[in-house]
C-alpha cells in the first residue's frame, strides 16, 4: 500500500518516523514547510514536496483542524482512501470523490521528544468494513491499541484528552509561575508531579485525590487564596470548588 502524509508539523513528523522504524514504506511527505520538510528528508529519508503530490492508496491528513478541509481539496483521485488524523472532526470535513476515514492517534506530540508509539492508542473510523481492518491493520504495525470509533466517540475521547493533558499542562505552567516567583526551582515539583501520574495507574483518580480542597481545611485555602491574584486565583477557586462538588463538601 502506497502511503502519502500530507503535513510538516508534529504529528506528521512522528508518524513518518514511527512507520519508517517499522518498515513500512512512505512514499511522500507534503507540505508548504520547507525546513520542516528537509527535516523529515533528512531523518527518515523519505521523499518530500511542496508542489507534486504523488499517487497514493492511502492520504494521511495531518495537519491543524483547520486546514483539513481545504487540504482535503487537493487530493483529485477517486480509488484511494483519505483518513485526517483529527479527534474532534467528522469524516464530513474531507472533500473529495473518495473513501473518507479517521486515523486519530491518541497522544500530545512534541519533536523534542519521541513517543512510544506502541502504547498510543489510536481511533479508527472508516466508510465501510474494508477500509476499517485495512488501517486497523496498518495502526496495528505500531500499536498494540487499536479501536474502531466514530465521530461521536472521538469527540469525547478529544474532550477527556483536553481535561486529561491540556487543561493538567497549563496548570504546571501556572505553577511555575508561582514558584518561579519565589525563586524555587521547578525541578523540585517533578516528583511530585511524577508520583501523581504514577498513582493513576493503579487507583481510581477520584480515589487518588489529596490537597486542602479534599480534606476541606478551610485555613490553607484562605491562606492560598491571600497569596494569588489575577487569573491563577480565579483558576485555584474553581478547581477547589471543583473538587469539593466531586466529595460533597
Amino acid at each position: 500500500m502506497n502511503i502519502v502524509i500530507i503535513g510538516s508539523g508534529n504529528v506528521a513528523y512522528h508518524l513518518a518516523g514511527m512507520f519508517t522504524e517499522c518498515r513500512i514504506p512512505v512514499r511522500q511527505v507534503f507540505g508548504r514547510n520547507k525546513s520542516a520538510l528537509a527535516e523529515i528528508s533528512t531523518n527518515y529519508n523519505i521523499p518530500v514536496s511542496t508542489t507534486e503530490l504523488e499517487d497514493a492508496d492511502l492520504y494521511l491528513i495531518a495537519v491543524s483542524d483547520h486546514a483539513v478541509g481545504e487540504v482535503s481539496k487537493i487530493i483529485r483521485k477517486s480509488n484511494c482512501i483519505v483518513a485526517h488524523t483529527s479527534g474532534s472532526l467528522p469524516l464530513e470535513v474531507l472533500h473529495g470523490n473518495y473513501r473518507k476515514a479517521a486515523f486519530y492517534p491518541l497522544q500530545t506530540f512534541s519533536k523534542a521528544k519521541r513517543p512510544d508509539f506502541s502504547s498510543i492508542p489510536f481511533f479508527i473510523e472508516t466508510e465501510n468494513a474494508a477500509d476499517e481492518r485495512l488501517l486497523a491493520e496498518l495502526a496495528g504495525k505500531i500499536s498494540q491499541n487499536v479501536m474502531s470509533s466514530t465521530f461521536e466517540k472521538r469527540k469525547y475521547v478529544h474532550l477527556t484528552a483536553v481535561f486529561a493533558c491540556n487543561f493538567v499542562n497549563h496548570l504546571f505552567s501556572r505553577g511555575k509561575e508561582i514558584a518561579d516567583s519565589q525563586d524555587i526551582p521547578f525541578d523540585y515539583f517533578k516528583p511530585l508531579i511524577e508520583e501523581t501520574v504514577e498513582k493513576i495507574s493503579f487507583m481510581e483518580p477520584r480515589a487518588a485525590q489529596t490537597g486542602p480542597a479534599v480534606r476541606n481545611d478551610t485555613r490553607v485555602l484562605k491562606l492560598h487564596e491571600e497569596l494569588l491574584e489575577g487569573t491563577p486565583l480565579e483558576l485555584y477557586r474553581i478547581m477547589n470548588k471543583s473538587i469539593k462538588e466531586m466529595y460533597e463538601l
